[in-house]
């Protein structure tokens, strides 16, 4: 029997049949991305689907596979924002945009800001985009880390998938009050602050944060201790805020792979979900928080600069870089 997500993700967003899975959306993007590109250009963009290379992600200002933004016109540019659009929500997008523009901010506020860039974004495409065999494709740079694997034109799976904001709330200059993400800041603080006393004692279970997300770039995942408080200890109104604060970060992705995931966390039940905060329990102060059900875990840092500069994570114990979507489709191709 398949697993819930798996139908999910054959299902179509709209409930037309004849509409595109978020899965071939995907495919024709990125193949209108690869016909932008000189031959040299989309050779450096693409990989073999079994490189190594498809799991070793990395948040970081540091060098990378792939072809960067830099290294495209401007109609291969427009190509991948497409491709970023197509895969994303109007609000995942614009997060991305933002995190990106923030490099314009950190080149004026850093004393070596002449470093930062914000054409330092990569795209590497993970074999052959194909109606029915494995592929993939990645969207990285400083602060992001979008992972995409798929089969053929039915199956996707968009995990790890990493968003960060330095600063998080820009102080000065022409971007001032941007906050690229204020959603996932906001929805963390008005759960803890829906607790009642003895709630937020059994929810933060560390005076201090531990300086960045506790599974930081590793290509497999593992839960968490089991710290924090459970949601069948939430009355109504508290679950549904831990619920809403679920769909912030699910709800960055196009419709149909947000459906996924909200499926996906709802797997093992909501009252498994466990919510835990580390760090001050005063705005402004660093702080940490995580979300974590029986298959998937979110983690959100704001250690450093003082609490504004902020990390996210959605990741997937099973099937982080599609490792349970490709057992269903080698499962189903072995003959």
């Amino acid at each position: 029997m398949r697993p819930l997500f798996v139908f999910l993700l054959l299902a179509v967003a709209t409930g037309n049949a004849a509409a595109q899975s978020p899965a071939e959306k995907m495919r024709a993007s990125v193949e209108r991305v690869l016909v932008t590109l000189p031959e040299k250009s989309r050779a450096q963009a693409m990989r073999p689907f079994e490189d190594r290379d498809r799991t070793d992600w990395h948040y970081t200002p540091r060098t990378r596979n792939g072809l960067s933004l830099k290294e495209m016109d401007k109609t291969g540019r427009d190509a991948v924002h497409g491709l970023l659009q197509t895969a994303l929500s109007s609000v995942g997008y614009r997060k991305v945009v933002n995190i990106i523009e923030l490099e314009i901010v950190l080149r004026e506020i850093e004393t070596f800001g002449w470093m930062r860039d914000p054409e330092r974004y990569h795209l590497t495409v993970y074999g052959t985009p194909d109606r029915a065999k494995r592929w993939g494709w990645r969207f990285e740079g400083h602060h992001l880390s979008l992972n995409f694997t798929l089969a053929g034109d039915k199956l996707a799976a968009d995990t790890p998938s990493f968003f960060g904001a330095n600063p998080a709330s820009v102080q000065k200059g022409a971007k001032k009050g941007l906050r690229a993400l204020g959603e996932e800041h906001d929805a963390g603080w008005a759960f803890l602050e829906s607790l009642g006393e003895a709630q937020r004692r059994e929810a933060v279970f560390e005076a201090r944060t531990y300086g960045d997300i506790v599974t930081a770039n590793k290509d497999k995942a593992e839960p968490l201790d089991a710290a924090g408080i459970a949601a069948a200890k939430l009355d109504g109104k508290q679950r549904a805020l831990l619920w809403k604060l679920i769909e912030v970060y699910a709800g960055n992705f196009e419709p149909g792979l947000a459906q996924a995931r909200l499926a996906r966390a709802k797997q093992g039940g909501i009252e498994a979900i466990r919510f835990g905060w580390a760090g001050s329990t005063v705005r402004g102060r660093p702080h940490y928080y995580r979300v974590q059900g029986p298959l998937f875990l979110i983690e959100y840092d704001a250690s450093q600069n003082d609490g504004n500069h902020i990390h996210t994570v959605w990741r997937d114990f099973s099937n982080d870089f599609g490792r349970d979507l490709l057992r269903e489709h080698y499962a189903a191709h072995r003959h």
